[in-house]
């Protein structure tokens, strides 16, 4: 594209040109076109209809290098344990959408990655390429291990995940142990006295979501719940809780899924093999996801406040772009109850 309009004028460049053609300092167009308010409102109004007029715009890579900052954060969700899991999935898409909203009301652009953790650096490589201004990581995966090693230097990182004392990286999360306790307390108090846990327990997240289980049973004095292997992949869900129904036949009366997706698919499987929900084995979910009470039967479900959630890893995040210290958030987890339990 031309420089040289069609009225032989060379169009502004730079903004050293604007500031020529307003009579002052380029600092100050500089400062104008970034709606600073040490430049009065009559100077900011004049160089902006200025730029406009001229279709000027300013060099945001120049900007970039002259800030030190790109006004983009990192969304990445690892998936070290789950490979085949899309962001597709349910809850991805809603608490997503949740940092989506917050970060681009707050004058930020998003990056969003999936990525598959194989190289024992894929955090350091994402938090150094000189790119983003923060990262949030939507869950700790099986990447515990590698979030410490960069949290113990970089600290615009904040993640979605459970926290353990000590940890070095901020969380911000529910208390999953305590809402394994309610889903199993509400499924004991359902009658129920053979539980079983459908979800993997190689993320710390849902390792907690199983022992608070276990904690429930323990306190109710019956047998230790079942652990059962459930993907979050949706091509093996079905196929697996089937297995496991046909495997446990007639040895378990209620379930607790690890998440509400898991859930919703049992309820549809329970159905396959003849079985109704709650009468013959209720479900009870985790997530509180917008279907959850949509489906029929309305998904009994422990409840985690996503938009709440969503809203304190922006907080924290943009304190920590800022130098301070923002501390792990862990919010109390509510039993949904509904027709599922």
């Amino acid at each position: 594209m031309s420089d040289i309009p069609t009225d032989g004028k060379r169009r502004p460049r730079t903004i050293s040109d604007i500031a020529r053609l307003a009579g002052v300092h380029a600092g100050t167009v500089s400062r104008a076109l970034a709606n600073n308010p040490l430049v009065n409102a009559e100077t900011r109004a004049r160089i902006q209809a200025l730029a406009d007029e001229h279709g000027f715009r300013p060099n945001q890579m120049a900007s970039s290098l002259r800030t030190q900052k790109t006004n983009v954060v990192g969304v990445v969700v690892p998936l070290g344990h789950e490979r085949r899991q899309h962001l597709s999935d349910p809850f991805f898409m809603t608490i997503l959408g949740h940092l989506a909203d917050e970060l681009t009301e707050g004058g930020y652009d998003i990056m969003l990655s999936r990525v598959i953790p194989d190289a024992h650096d894929w955090l350091e490589r994402i938090v150094d390429s000189g790119m983003l201004d923060g990262v949030l990581l939507i869950g700790q995966s099986d990447q515990f291990d590698a979030i410490e090693r960069v949290a113990a230097r970089y600290r615009p990182l904040v993640v979605w995940g459970d926290h353990v004392d000590g940890q070095r990286h901020c969380a911000v999360g529910v208390d999953n142990r305590l809402g394994g306790v309610l889903a199993g307390r509400r499924l004991i108090e359902r009658g129920c006295r053979q539980l079983a846990f459908f979800g993997e327990i190689r993320t710390l997240e849902l390792t907690h979501r199983y022992e608070g289980l276990k904690q429930a049973a323990r306190e109710a004095g019956i047998a230790e719940p079942f652990q059962c292997d459930t993907h979050l992949a949706s091509d093996v869900m079905a196929a697996e809780i089937s297995s496991h129904l046909n495997r446990l036949s007639g040895k378990i009366d209620g379930i607790a899924a690890a998440s509400d997706v898991i859930a919703m698919r049992s309820v549809r499987v329970l159905a396959d093999h003849g079985l109704a929900v709650p009468s013959d084995i209720p479900v009870v979910g985790f997530d509180d996801l917008p279907l959850a009470s949509q489906i029929i039967p309305r998904l009994t479900t422990i409840r985690q406040d996503v938009q709440r959630g969503a809203s304190e890893m922006i907080r924290a995040l943009f304190a920590r772009m800022d130098g301070i210290d923002a501390p792990s958030v862990i919010m109390e987890p509510e039993l949904a109850s509904r027709d599922s339990a």
